[in-house]
């Protein structure tokens, strides 16, 4: 009789111990997971770091000029200033826009592929913006005495480079165009 004793305590002994040994296997596979979590984190950071630290195009938006008068509407033109830090040409994927006047958008679009910017240099690009009849006549309707339009134009420009992949470039000009008289037409 003691020896099934003996044989049963030790079988639970031994159940114990089994037990113990799982829970420790599992609080070391929590803690290699937390150790894995915490080492991917980290080069994550890392390479942020290093892609926030990559220099990145830059643009400057011209203000808003009258260009030309054609039988679908207005044309109005502005230069963008893109500036590229790298000695290769970068691709520009497309270039969006939005003209408001008067918290009304006037005219948006999209000029998809647009070109390249040039290496090492500052390229212009010009960024024709063509606005409608019946907006130019609504336009017009709501002029004061001095021809003058507020406006505001936000562009867009989508830029495909390497190792950091697609990003835009969100520029915004605003102020004053004075529309042309008939005199400025002919």
């Amino acid at each position: 009789m003691g020896t099934g004793e003996e044989e049963e305590t030790q079988k639970s002994g031994d159940a114990t111990t089994a037990d113990e040994g799982g829970q420790d296997q599992e609080a070391r596979e929590e803690e290699e997971g937390g150790l894995m979590a915490g080492l991917v984190g980290k080069a994550r950071e890392f390479v942020s770091e290093k892609i926030a630290q990559i220099p990145k195009p830059e643009a400057a938006l011209e203000r808003v000029s009258f260009k030309s008068i054609s039988s679908e509407g207005v044309t109005l033109h502005s230069h963008v200033d893109v500036s590229n830090p790298y000695s290769y040409r970068i691709p520009i994927c497309e270039l969006t826009y939005t003209f408001k006047s008067d918290g009304k958008v006037i005219a948006s679009g999209t000029m998809p592929d647009p070109g390249w910017i040039g290496a090492s240099g500052l390229t212009k690009l010009e960024l024709p913006v063509n606005v409608p009849y019946d907006f130019v006549m609504s336009l017009m309707k709501d002029l004061s005495g001095d021809w003058d339009i507020d406006y505001v134009l936000d562009v867009g420009i989508t830029i495909d480079l390497p190792v950091i992949g697609t990003f835009t470039i969100p520029l915004t000009t605003q102020g004053e165009m004075k529309l042309p008289t008939f005199r400025d037409l002919f």
